[in-house]
């Protein structure tokens, strides 16, 4: 299962991941947190506005997911809200559904080293979530840290998964959110000085990186 709060974090996050499970045969559920609404990319050239973009992104999303092949859920919380949310109540929500599906494995983001606001209070929710289940029947929890001094603060992650071997899929499903993709990649470009779009966004994400959580601290 994979839990993040954006439509595009599954697959700009976790997609090689992903579809090297499904590879495998391993079934994959996107619990997706809201629609992205309150997104600032609007497409380049602009083809979304401020109206339009929540069912432009929920759009992508299932288009995403449709090219992982997972299972997605879309859990209907408002974007750049996720932190002013009852975390317990989030939390209780998470768990229903951890329980109904029992997955093995969790893939969420690193409380207080995802950067956006969303991103750590997911993370915290699903962790939490997880915490709450019996040790018994709890998955294990990979937690993805994206701000830049996560290494210095948390050290090398436990997992440093090469998916250049998917990375075709990764990207299909990365440009299937068209709205977000270009800005996203552009950046990557720039930070690389790579004119090309497709070796930049390889550069940047044919490894994804995570931290095995430990329930006994």
């Amino acid at each position: 299962m994979v839990i993040y709060p954006h439509p595009d974090d599954e697959s700009f996050g976790a997609s090689g991941t992903i579809a090297q499970y499904r590879k495998q045969g391993v079934p994959v559920t996107y619990l997706c947190g809201t629609l992205g609404e309150m997104g600032r990319n609007m497409g380049s050239p602009t083809f979304a506005n401020r109206e339009t973009l929540p069912e432009i992104r929920k759009e992508e999303l299932i288009n995403a997911c449709s090219k992982l092949d997972v299972e997605l859920r879309m859990l209907g919380y408002r974007d750049k809200t996720m932190e002013f949310e009852d975390r317990r109540q989030v939390a209780e929500h998470l768990k229903d559904i951890l329980e109904e599906i029992q997955p093995s494995l969790v893939i969420t983001h690193y409380p207080g080293y995802a950067v956006h606001p969303d991103h750590n209070a997911m993370g915290a929710a699903a962790i939490e979530a997880v915490r709450l289940m019996s040790p018994a029947n709890r998955p294990k929890v990979w937690a993805q840290a994206i701000s830049t001094d996560y290494i210095k603060e948390l050290g090398k992650p436990d997992i440093s998964n090469d998916v250049t071997s998917v990375f075709e899929q990764k990207m299909e499903a990365i440009l299937a959110h068209d709205s977000q993709a270009s800005g996203i990649i552009g950046q990557f470009q720039k930070n690389w000085g790579i004119e090309d779009m497709n070796e930049a966004a390889r550069k940047q994400l044919g490894k994804e990186q995570f931290y095995i959580w430990d329930f006994r601290e």
